[in-house]
């Protein structure tokens, strides 16, 4: 038998990591089933099992390849280098336009699968462990928080602004206001039978949330 190569291997397990999230853009994530992938791939049961030993290995890697292609921490950090040339309210603008743009452009895809898997979690907490408990990249969201602590955290040195509560305090509301947009722009979007004749514009309402921020943190 020749002997396969480990380009091989990686390009058949990239065929497979994409065929489950096409599965997974067209029902929710907790629904998919091994079954389904192997259907989108067209491989053998045997075959997809060469590669993986469960529907678990293919949604880690799956949310690897999410975090490649959905990548706002360059973003992230150029904003915040610049920060000490800009007024904060710009600062706070930019980072949420910077969110909603990355809603509006993914929408229908990573977004759609990234409250999927917070579904999952919330229902399956132990089986998101087994999932996650490999990974050890940095999230978006875990770059983004930090980086947005450690320039409120200057900014409040320097004078520049003088929040009206603890800075973790705001930053949790910022987190959860985002979730609530995500959420509400996904359900609005990916499953409208769920909340009829309501839209959601990602870009109004982040911009919403960057002047609730604006006043919170007492921008001078």
């Amino acid at each position: 038998m020749p002997k396969v190569t480990q380009e091989y291997i990686d390009n058949k397990k990239k065929a497979i990591v994409e065929a489950a999230m096409r599965v997974c853009q067209r029902k929710p994530v907790e629904m998919v089933t091994m079954t389904d992938v192997i259907e989108e791939t067209g491989l053998s049961q045997g075959g997809i099992y060469r590669f993986y030993k469960d529907l678990d290995e293919i949604l880690r890697d799956m949310i690897l390849e999410m975090r490649v292609r959905y990548n706002i921490m360059d973003d992230t950090d150029r904003i915040f280098k610049y920060s000490t040339d800009l007024p904060p309210a710009e600062v706070i603008r930019q980072m949420c336009d910077m969110l909603a743009s990355a809603l509006e452009e993914h929408l229908m895809d990573l977004q759609k699968l990234n409250f999927d898997l917070t579904v999952l979690a919330i229902n399956e907490p132990e089986r998101i462990e087994k999932i996650l408990g490999s990974i050890t990249t940095e999230s978006n969201m875990s770059h983004l928080m930090n980086a947005t602590r450690e320039g409120f955290i200057k900014a409040q040195k320097e004078g520049k602004i003088h929040p009206i509560m603890d800075i973790d305090s705001i930053l949790n509301f910022m987190s959860a206001s985002s979730n609530g947009i995500l959420f509400n722009c996904i359900i609005c979007n990916c499953y409208p039978q769920g909340m009829p004749g309501i839209k959601s514009d990602p870009k109004e309402l982040y911009g919403t949330l960057a002047e609730a921020m604006i006043r919170l943190l007492g921008v001078n």
